[in-house]
C-alpha cells in the first residue's frame, strides 16, 4: 500500500511518526548525495573531463562514483543506486534537481517558488512536484550556473536576471532580499521542434478554416497584433503564423529574450542587451527597431511590444513594411489598444490622444486575442478588425468569435468558432493578392448568407 494511503487510514500519532520517518531518510539521502559529490569534485580534475566528450565523461564519472559507494559501503538497493549516481551526475554537468524536468517533453514551465517547492505546467495545469533542493545555497548554486553561462550575474547587488539555457528556454531567477521566502526561479521551457499549425489544430487552438484564414492574411501582408495573458500561447502562436511568411521576403525580428524559431531562410535575429557591471551599455528593443528601419526589411517582427517602442513600431508599420507582426499582453482587443495608447504617451512624443488612435487605426489591421481557458487549452477567442476612426475612438468589429457552450463531465470546455456575419473589409487584400481563388470558407459564406 502506498505511503499516502497507509497515511490517510492511520492514528494521529502514527501518521506524524510515518512522516518524521520520511523527513529523516529524505534528510539521509540529501547528505549522503551531498557527501559524494563533494569527493567527487576533490578525486577528479574538472577542466580536463569537460574536454571529453559528454557520453565518456559521464562513464569516467559513473565508474567513480561506484568506487566511491563500495568504498563507503552506502546501504543501498540497487533502484536507490542507480538513482543517486543520476542525480550526482546532474549535479556534476547539469542543473541537479532540474534536470528530469528539462528532460520531460510534456512540462512547459518549470517555477520554483523556493528550495523546497517546485510546481510544473503540464498540458496547461499546474501542479507541485516532489523535486527539491538540498537549501537555499543549492538553490543558488544552480541559478549561479545558469546565469554564468550567458555572462550574466546575480548578487544583492543585481538580484534580478533574465538568462537563457542552451535549448533556448527563457529564465528569470529573483533572489533576496526581494525575494521573501527563498530564491524563485522560472523557466519558460521551449520545444526543439517547434510547432505547426496542425498542432494548433489539433489542440484545439483554431479549427481548420480558422487557420486557413489566418494563413491568407499572413500571406496578404496584413499588420497583425496577438493579444493574450501571461502563458496564454501568444508567442507560439506568433510563430506559427510566421511560418507563413514567403521564403522570398527578408525578415527582421526583434526580441528581449530570442525565443522565435523562424523556418525562413533571410532571418536576421536581433536582440536586446542589458547593462554591464558598470551600468552601461543597455540597448532597448526601441534602438533595434528603429536600426531595423534601416537594415531594408520586408516585414518586422516583435517578439513583444511593451513599452515606447510602441510608436516606432506603428510608424515602421504605416511606412511600408506590411505585414509586421507581434504580441502584447491584454485582456481583450480594445484593452491592447487601450496599452497601446499608454506606451505612445510613455515615449514622450507630446502627440495628442487623436492623433495617437489615428495612428493606430491607420497602422494596425487585425487584432487576435488568445486566452488559456479553463480545461488549459490555448485558444483563440476572437479575430478583430480595425475598421478606422469614429471620432476620436478608433473602431473595431469581431469577424470571429469563440462560442462557449458550457463544461462536459471531464471539465473540458465545449464551443466552436462562429462568424459573426460581418464582411470585413481585408476581404478586397485576400482578393488582389490573388489568395481566394479556388478557397472554400463554408462557415463564413454561411454567415455572410444571414
Amino acid at each position: 500500500m502506498a505511503l499516502t494511503e497507509r497515511l490517510k487510514q492511520a492514528p494521529l500519532q502514527e501518521k506524524k511518526e510515518a512522516l518524521e520517518s520520511e523527513d529523516r531518510k529524505a534528510q539521509q539521502y540529501q547528505e549522503t548525495k551531498t557527501k559524494l559529490h563533494q569527493e567527487l569534485i576533490q578525486r577528479i580534475d574538472l577542466s580536463s573531463l569537460f574536454k571529453l566528450e559528454k557520453e565518456k565523461a559521464r562513464e569516467e564519472i559513473r565508474r567513480i562514483l561506484e568506487g566511491l559507494l563500495a568504498e563507503k559501503k552506502v546501504p543501498l538497493n540497487h533502484i536507490e543506486e542507480r538513482k543517486l549516481l543520476q542525480e550526482v551526475e546532474n549535479e556534476t554537468f547539469g542543473l541537479g534537481p532540474l534536470e528530469p524536468l528539462l528532460a520531460d517533453p510534456t512540462v512547459s514551465d518549470i517555477l520554483v517558488n523556493h528550495p523546497k517547492q517546485v510546481f510544473v505546467e503540464r498540458f496547461g495545469k499546474l501542479e507541485q512536484t516532489d523535486i527539491i533542493f538540498r537549501d537555499e545555497a543549492h538553490l543558488r548554486q544552480i541559478i549561479d550556473r545558469i546565469v554564468s553561462r550567458v555572462g550574466r550575474r546575480i548578487d544583492e547587488s543585481q538580484p534580478m536576471v533574465d538568462a537563457r539555457l542552451p535549448d533556448g528556454s527563457r529564465v528569470n531567477a529573483i533572489i533576496p532580499p526581494l525575494a521573501l521566502n527563498g530564491s524563485s526561479l522560472s523557466i519558460r521551457r521551449f520545444k526543439k521542434d517547434p510547432l505547426k499549425m496542425k498542432n494548433l489544430i489539433s489542440l484545439g487552438t483554431v479549427n481548420e478554416e480558422m487557420a486557413k484564414l489566418l494563413e491568407m492574411i499572413v500571406k496578404a501582408r496584413l499588420n497583425l497584433i496577438i493579444s493574450g495573458g501571461t502563458g496564454s500561447g501568444k508567442t507560439t502562436l506568433l510563430n506559427v503564423l510566421s511560418g507563413f511568411i514567403p521564403n522570398s521576403e527578408r525578415v527582421i525580428t526583434i526580441e528581449d529574450a530570442a525565443e522565435l524559431q523562424l523556418q525562413q531562410s533571410h532571418v536576421v535575429r536581433l536582440e536586446t542587451r542589458p547593462t554591464n557591471l558598470e551600468g552601461k551599455g543597455e540597448i532597448k528593443q526601441r534602438d533595434l527597431v528603429r536600426n531595423a528601419l534601416r537594415m531594408r526589411p520586408d516585414r518586422i517582427i516583435i517578439g513583444e511590444v511593451r513599452g515606447v517602442e510602441a510608436l516606432d513600431m506603428l510608424q515602421a508599420m504605416n511606412t511600408g513594411h506590411e505585414g509586421s507582426l507581434t504580441t502584447i499582453h491584454a485582456n481583450s482587443p480594445r484593452d491592447a489598444l487601450y496599452r497601446l495608447e499608454t506606451m505612445i504617451l510613455m515615449a514622450e512624443s507630446n502627440l495628442v490622444e487623436w492623433a495617437i488612435n489615428r495612428q493606430i487605426a491607420s497602422a494596425i489591421d487585425l487584432i487576435i486575442q488568445i486566452s488559456r481557458m479553463s480545461d488549459g487549452v490555448r485558444r483563440m477567442i476572437s479575430l478583430s478588425e480595425i475598421t478606422g476612426m469614429e471620432g476620436e475612438v478608433v473602431s473595431m468589429q469581431d469577424v470571429v468569435v469563440f462560442e462557449s457552450k458550457g463544461i462536459t463531465p471531464d471539465h473540458k470546455v465545449m464551443g466552436n468558432f462562429k462568424f459573426t456575419g460581418i464582411r470585413p473589409r481585408f476581404l478586397d487584400r485576400l482578393k488582389i493578392a490573388g489568395l481566394l481563388q479556388g478557397v472554400r470558407l463554408p462557415s463564413f459564406e454561411e454567415a455572410m448568407k444571414r
